[in-house]
């Protein structure tokens, strides 16, 4: 069948896309750029913030939204010849936003890797070229030579259309940034998972209820369990340490407190699902109080 004029621009989009996810050739200058990265973002407090782990979601979406919205606002001004002065200011109030977002979005990008790494790469050097348009523009209306401002910025936000439409695609498509257990189905019945005597306290001890990977402990003499996958990008939890009341995942280190899967420090944004668990003839069960759709069953009309 062929594609309608409405799926025909979607189909050479993500052709166009494809093609990026398994360029190769950008895995060597993508290392280079994350050894630099990773030399300026470090762990700690900074890169929590960056990640968003105090407003429990990602910080890049809502600080791009404020940086395209100032570019965009200037070039409106331009467009109906309005305010010369004001457009020079929204200009370089973007640009001043443009810096915790371009940190922000470099900080997501680290942890990613293959097919994501790619096309954040490109993401990012569509967006750099963007600002660097914007800010010549800035510098000219700052002389100015309003019209050529004008038209810098018009380039500037082009570009970052561009981008943006990559970051959607990085996003929606590829799923960096979303909780990675969003869609993990939990049991809503008690469910056996494991011995009660095999579970000690300190240790992770994996369990499987429904499909679904698990971590189970004792914290005292309680036992509790967690959906083993890391809301960060997915790494299991069951094979990370568990140290004062904590367990951290494996992959990019975040830790999660073991009683209510709370973020204790990032790059996770999310906590990680606690199951109710309770021990019937020795034999640990766990479920879980669901009341999101897209856990369970589809959505209809």
């Amino acid at each position: 069948m062929s594609a309608t004029p409405l799926t025909a621009p979607a189909r050479l989009l993500d052709a166009l896309v494809d093609r990026v996810e398994r360029a190769t050739a950008l895995d060597a200058p993508a290392e280079k750029v994350v050894a630099s990265v990773r030399r300026m973002i470090r762990p700690g407090p900074l890169k929590d913030v960056l990640s968003g782990t105090p407003s429990a979601h990602p910080a890049h979406p809502p600080l791009t939204a404020v940086t395209v919205g100032l570019f965009t606002s200037a070039s409106l001004l331009d467009l109906v010849r309005a305010d010369p002065a004001a457009a020079r200011r929204l200009t370089g109030a973007g640009l001043l936003a443009a810096v915790p977002t371009v940190l922000s979005g470099a900080n997501d990008w680290l942890s990613t890797a293959q097919a994501e790494r790619r096309v954040g790469l490109v993401h990012a050097a569509v967006n750099d070229v963007a600002v660097t348009l914007l800010a010549f523009g800035y510098l000219a209306r700052r002389r100015g030579r309003h019209g050529r401002g004008a038209a810098l910025g018009a380039a500037g936000v082009a570009a970052l259309s561009v981008g943006g439409w990559l970051g959607g695609h990085l996003a929606f498509a590829l799923g960096v940034g979303v909780d990675t257990t969003a869609f993990e189905h939990l049991p809503a019945d008690w469910t056996d998972v494991a011995a009660a005597d095999d579970v000690r306290e300190g240790e992770p001890h994996p369990g499987w209820a429904d499909g679904t990977a698990l971590l189970l402990t004792r914290t005292g003499s309680d036992i509790v369990c967690l959906a083993s996958r890391c809301t960060h990008r997915g790494g299991a939890l069951h094979e990370g340490d568990i140290a004062d009341g904590c367990v951290t995942c494996p992959l990019h280190g975040s830790r999660f407190r073991l009683t209510d899967g709370s973020v204790v420090t990032g790059p996770a944004v999310r906590p990680a699902p606690v199951l109710q668990v309770r021990v019937v003839d020795g034999r640990v069960q766990v479920r879980r109080d669901e009341v999101r759709a897209l856990r369970t069953k589809p959505v209809g009309n």
